[in-house]
């Protein structure tokens, strides 16, 4: 589409919210999986851009004080044109897009330029980094008034647009942005307006985030204790009776068992959602290093083969969720369905996980070991009813051959089905790297020896420098003796072979200290 045509495209002024990706409105989510282009800056969370469409174009566009990327000219010009270009397109805005976020000066170019556009609010800052160090804004008794106020003008025009004298007694609470660069001379300023020097003062930095840090204080010394504490931008300061309900327990976010660690999860993207959103609710700022992806088999004949004679298999075991989604959409393929599996057919699932999605799938689970690895299953099973059956594995197409082989000892058929694959991935090896070496990372985890493997082969020899100041968990004994093998030092082990076992494991690992 084109302008030429008649059609323009629709730019949507969307707040990504504070920090937290989870605060991203629903709208603002389903406009970014709509997106043709999305243009965002340093203050939106880049963890949204997953939500993109693999062909979406992201614009990077910088917005960083002192070290614009792109002009807002530019910025403005690029959304026209995206705009002409017939895109449906997203400007991803750090905040809500009308409260300092010049979104609205974007508007009034793509009126100019005839751009329909719509803005979508998002949370702002100066309410969420509060909530977020246990402060609110409001209180009834201490404050019934709140004024937002930008503490970073232009500089260049010599004066100050913000009257300080008026401000100082115009709202119980002060909340001021992108002002920690001036705090001296905003505190002075307030203080010779009239707002008594012992003032609570709270000032969050990278507020909803594992790196948020709170520093309180009053009016007279709140300046010297952010330099103390070498605390810079972007931070939001609060001013206030407020700043000091802090002290009274509501610090929630900072109080949470991982909060400032920061932990790698190494499962295949796809697999890496429950893992993350378990350790971000417990405090921890996750970074998704998936070093697997899990594709189709090279080749699927053996599959297919046993799915033509699925009626012959009087057992079916499935080692693990991908197992299970492979051979359903493979029997889809086969414009087939789990009614193709005969009756009687015993269904064995390794761990609660793979269970739970079998009965997804309209299947009954008819043995679980306790054990939730391969060995357990042969426990469960007596041998009189495995010998002379006929077993069907749909697996990946390595994995350890421990269980075809021990069923195949105690007399049963056993036909392994390649159902997918582990392929090695080193996407976002650079960032990784970086943050390990400079000592960011407090914990990789790994789900499977599989996801040990390949971290090995993406880092290779620089394991040992690079894991230095980094703790690892695993899932359970085996993957931690494949950890071991590639000479990985592992602190902490789930005791239940699970997800939640493994996050368990790390909030042990750190409240040890």
């Amino acid at each position: 589409m084109s302008e030429q045509n008649g059609k323009v495209g629709t730019v949507y002024l969307v707040g990504s919210g504070p920090g937290d990706p989870g605060l991203i409105t629903v709208k603002g989510q389903r406009l970014l999986e709509a997106a043709d282009a999305i243009v965002y800056d340093r203050l939106a969370p880049e963890s949204l851009l997953a939500y993109a469409k693999p062909e979406a174009q992201l614009v990077y566009v910088g917005k960083k004080p002192g070290d614009h990327s792109m002009s807002q000219e530019d910025i403005n010009a690029t959304l026209v044109r995206l705009g002409k270009e017939g895109r449906q397109v997203v400007r991803l805005k750090g905040g809500d897009p009308y409260i300092f976020g010049r979104g609205s000066e974007e508007a009034i170019e793509l009126i100019e330029a005839g751009i329909p556009f719509e803005v979508v609010p998002g949370i702002t800052s100066g309410v969420a980094a509060p909530a977020y160090a246990g402060i609110p804004v409001t209180h009834r008794g201490v404050s019934t008034s709140v004024a937002f106020i930008t503490g970073h003008e232009d500089p260049t025009k010599g004066r100050t647009d913000v009257d300080w004298s008026g401000i100082a007694h115009g709202a119980d609470t002060l909340v001021l942005y992108m002002g920690v660069g001036r705090l001296k001379e905003i505190s002075t300023s307030l203080i010779a307006a009239g707002r008594p020097s012992d003032t609570p003062v709270a000032v969050v930095r990278w507020g909803t985030l594992a790196e948020q840090r709170t520093v309180t204080g009053t009016l007279s010394d709140i300046a010297e204790k952010v330099a103390r504490a070498k605390l810079g931008p972007p931070a939001i300061t609060v001013v206030g009776g407020v700043a000091a309900l802090r002290g009274e327990g509501l610090g929630w976010f900072e109080a949470r068992p991982l909060f400032g660690k920061k932990v790698v999860v190494t499962r295949a993207r796809a697999q890496a959602g429950e893992l993350s959103v378990k350790l971000e609710e417990l405090g921890a700022e996750v970074v998704e290093f998936p070093t697997i992806e899990i594709v189709p088999p090279d080749d699927f004949d053996p599959l297919d083969d046993a799915i033509r004679a699925l009626d012959s298999f009087e057992w079916l075991v499935f080692t693990s969720v991908n197992g299970v989604d492979a051979f359903t959409e493979r029997l889809a393929h086969h414009d087939l369905d789990v009614r193709a599996i005969r009756q009687d057919a015993k269904i064995a699932a390794i761990g609660p996980a793979t269970a739970e999605r079998i009965r997804a799938s309209g299947l009954r689970v008819d043995v679980i070991p306790d054990e939730f690895r391969a060995e357990g299953l042969l426990d469960e099973i007596p041998a009189e009813k495995i010998k002379g059956r006929r077993i069907l594995i749909p697996r990946a197409k390595v994995a350890r051959e421990i269980l075809p082989e021990k069923l195949r000892g105690a007399g049963a058929e056993v036909v392994v089905a390649p159902a997918y694959q582990s392929v090695s991935s080193n996407a976002g090896r650079a960032a990784l790297e970086k943050q390990l070496r400079a000592g960011e990372i407090d914990c990789i985890t790994f789900t499977a020896s599989s996801t040990v493997e390949n971290f090995a082969r993406v880092f290779g020899d620089e394991i040992p420098g690079l894991l230095h100041g980094a703790k690892v968990a695993c899932i359970g004994p085996i993957t931690t003796d494949t950890a071991r093998k590639h000479g990985l030092t592992v602190h902490t082990e789930a005791d239940e072979y699970t997800i939640p076992g493994l996050v368990r494991a790390v909030e042990r690992l750190f409240a040890a200290g």
